[in-house]
């Protein structure tokens, strides 16, 4: 953690041959054995809350650390499996627990649609560049295993419950991180944007436009909760009915 293989002497931070360090400088390094995976990654996801994953590079978790940089690759190949790791660890802490079955299919895809977007909002500033990436690790193991399970339950032979698999989760993460992205705007410019939709909407020729005019003070915000429950229960109600015998 930070702050971690400093001496006090008096109170003072000490560099490596005991005197004080200078105001200003650098954290002194840390004991070479002092790290391991786990420490890393929770350093890891400090530097990605604070800087997005964009700057969670070697040379600043040695920062964070108090370490050489290289000292990281004895732990991690290469910034690659480092972040598949703290992507993965990330949902763990979100959801990791939650996914117990209700013993209801229907309910168990709700459940886990609504962990996943809750994730993906908490972590609203880098959803998007977490919401393209497979981990293949314990956490989305376990989500998969989990909405399989529960398309199995509805009814769905294996080849259309991971057809369906694959829809639930891209419009997940697809429509979770779109909401992430605009939480992450000026809330003036959200507003300016919607209200500038409808009042030029209200404004257009209704001979050219006339179903758009006529709605234009109806037009919802973009981040409307109620479009990503009525696309997810459309999904619902789709595998219901493949289920049941209807069209394929």
């Amino acid at each position: 953690m930070a702050g971690e293989g400093r001496k006090a002497t008096g109170g003072a931070s000490t560099g490596s041959a005991g005197a004080p360090a200078p105001a200003g400088s650098a954290r002194p390094r840390r004991a070479r054995d002092s790290l391991n995976r786990s420490v890393i990654i929770d350093a890891a996801i400090r530097v990605a809350e604070r800087d997005g994953l964009s700057g969670l590079t070697f040379q600043a978790l040695g920062t964070e650390l108090g370490a050489h940089a290289t000292s990281i690759y004895r732990h991690f190949r290469d910034k690659d499996e480092l972040l598949l790791e703290v992507i993965d660890t990330l949902r763990d802490r979100s959801y990791g627990e939650a996914l117990v079955s209700t013993g209801d299919w229907r309910e168990d895809v709700l459940l886990v649609a609504a962990q996943i977007r809750q994730h993906y909002l908490r972590y609203a500033p880098f959803a998007h560049d977490m919401s393209a990436r497979s981990t293949h690790r314990r956490t989305e193991f376990l989500t998969v295993e989990f909405t399989l399970n529960a398309l199995e339950q509805a009814g769905l032979p294996p080849e259309e419950a991971a057809l369906h698999l694959r829809l639930l989760g891209n419009y997940i993460r697809a429509m979770a991180s779109f909401e992430a992205t605009v939480a992450c705007m000026d809330p003036e410019l959200r507003v300016k944007d919607r209200v500038q939709m409808q009042v030029d909407s209200q404004g257009l020729d209704p001979v050219e436009f006339p179903h758009l005019s006529q709605h234009a003070s109806a037009l919802l915000p973009l981040e409307d909760p109620r479009v990503f429950d009525l696309g997810l229960e459309a999904i619902l109600d789709s595998i219901a009915a493949r289920a049941d015998g209807g069209p394929r």
